[in-house]
């Protein structure tokens, strides 16, 4: 009969009773009572039997002791959450807690996020703590991600062949005067006239090497051998054909000089349409220089080699250091070879095809649930790319731990107003979030993105993805930063309407 609430008719005799333990309460400890007779009216007007627990612990605080209407809402993803600590029974020897997943939130973030130039906006924030969802506007809704891409890409990268990993190019014997450049997805191979990426091997490296084996025997064919993968999906369909010509992202082969530039000194150059005869090219001329016999007029062809006999071999700057190269630029080549090596050597075979089945095998090992993502490219230069805003935050509460390896993924993304695609942006009234927003830009023809983690003006930690689709880019960039500087300003306050 106890756990019963009590009937209609029996509180007129309860009320009294109560009333009666609150005068002999009061009359021996009057203090606490001048402000505790107030809630004690008030919890009258709502039931006898709240009244009476009131009024038999008069020390306990609520904040020690959290109601189950406080709980985090559940249904969304969580990547690290931190679970929410066991209520204590004798809540008077609690301290005041500190604000968390059951504080007040109250600060919105709605006016930037309803800007014009924001088109079609998907959008979500967490708090990287508690894992608690504090922003979400369409953020479940897998779209496309644009550059923020490459974070997806470094992840896996990370996962699958680790920081240390670096990819090799070698050169095998054939007999009868033929030598055959292998490539094996190193887009960094330079041939020695420049270079945007410091520390890359070099064609001279290797010619000399096939000079020290051969001696005086001549070479009469180069083979020049991208089997490494298949190069019938080299470029994607969805790509507009100006990201060559123009020079953003060259044909993806496993064999390339230069991430196959025109001018191997600039970023942005424009690429060929036979990546794997240009390097064959250079490798004669190379080896002619090294003074190989007969390198100079020697035939280059492409096909696979024929040999297994070794006699060169260079390989790229580790993983890591090329993800720290890759992501302060936003540099498509690499992002395009760290996903067909990561496919490759992960046993799928190095297709674009296989890119979604190999991300989701590896983004899983960071705790996340990537079953809704299709990844059609690397770099994100696909607008059928497909990852929602929420699976970008979760797992950029991993990233900003430097967990698993992330660290240098967290360390070489952009910093508002001061590094890499962000350092020119956070102007005006969104200064005050530079130095503050560490995230990955994204700029196709169709979104504009950006996604990462907050240091925000509370102290809070925050992940978000911020994508805008369908606006241009003078009008996405400024409100895009509008909108996360709002969100730095809120911090843990932050509410969604």
């Amino acid at each position: 009969m106890s756990d019963q609430q009590p009937s209609s008719k029996s509180v007129p005799t309860r009320v009294r009773d109560v009333v009666a333990a609150l005068r002999r309460s009061v009359a021996r400890r009057p203090v606490p009572w001048i402000a505790g007779g107030l809630v004690g009216v008030l919890l009258l007007g709502s039931g006898a039997s709240v009244a009476v627990a009131a009024a038999t612990m008069p020390d306990r605080r609520s904040a020690g002791t959290p109601s189950s209407a406080s709980a985090a809402p559940s249904g969304t993803p969580r990547a690290s959450a931190t679970p929410s600590p066991t209520p204590t029974v004798d809540a008077r020897a609690v301290p005041d807690a500190p604000a968390g997943p059951s504080a007040l939130r109250t600060c919105t973030i709605d006016a930037a996020a309803s800007a014009a130039g924001l088109g079609s906006f998907e959008g979500f924030v967490m708090n990287a703590a508690t894992g608690e969802t504090l922003f979400s506007r369409n953020g479940d809704t897998a779209a496309q991600t644009g550059s923020v891409m490459k974070t997806l890409t470094s992840a896996t990268a990370l996962a699958v062949l680790g920081g240390d990993h670096r990819i090799p190019t070698t050169v095998t014997r054939e007999g009868d005067g033929t030598v055959a450049l292998v490539g094996h997805g190193d887009a960094t191979l330079s041939a020695g006239n420049g270079t945007v990426y410091p520390g890359a091997p070099t064609l001279a490296q290797l010619a000399q090497q096939v000079k020290s084996a051969l001696g005086d025997a001549p070479v009469t064919t180069i083979v020049a051998d991208d089997s490494y993968w298949s190069d019938a999906d080299a470029w994607d369909p969805t790509w507009p054909e100006s990201e060559r010509t123009i020079g953003y992202q060259p044909r993806v082969t496993a064999l390339m000089v230069d991430g196959d530039r025109a001018n191997p000194a600039a970023a942005t150059s424009p690429r060929s349409t036979d990546p794997v005869g240009r390097a064959g090219a250079a490798f004669r001329t190379a080896l002619a220089n090294a003074g190989v016999v007969g390198a100079g007029s020697a035939q280059v062809v492409e096909r696979a080699t024929t040999s297994t006999d070794q006699i060169a071999s260079v390989s790229s700057q580790p993983v890591s250091t090329l993800i720290g190269q890759m992501i302060p630029n936003s540099d498509n080549t690499l992002a395009e070879m760290l996903a067909r090596v990561s496919s490759k050597e992960s046993g799928a075979g190095g297709s674009a095809a296989s890119l979604t089945g190999v991300y989701q095998k590896a983004l899983a090992g960071y705790g996340l649930d990537p079953a809704g993502i299709t990844i059609k490219d690397g770099s994100g230069e696909s607008a059928s790319n497909a990852v929602s805003p929420s699976f970008v935050a979760h797992l950029m509460v991993a990233v900003a731990a430097g967990q698993k390896g992330l660290g240098v993924l967290s360390e070489s993304l952009p910093v508002a107003g001061v590094s890499g695609t962000l350092a020119s942006r956070f102007t005006g009234a969104n200064a005050v979030a530079r130095g503050k927003v560490h995230a990955k830009t994204g700029w196709i023809d169709s979104a504009n993105t950006l996604g990462g983690y907050i240091d925000a003006a509370d102290g809070t930690r925050l992940t978000f993805a911020f994508y805008a689709i369908g606006s241009s880019r003078a009008a996405a960039l400024p409100a895009l930063d509008a909108v996360t500087a709002a969100t730095y300003r809120c911090g843990g306050s932050l509410t969604s309407s």
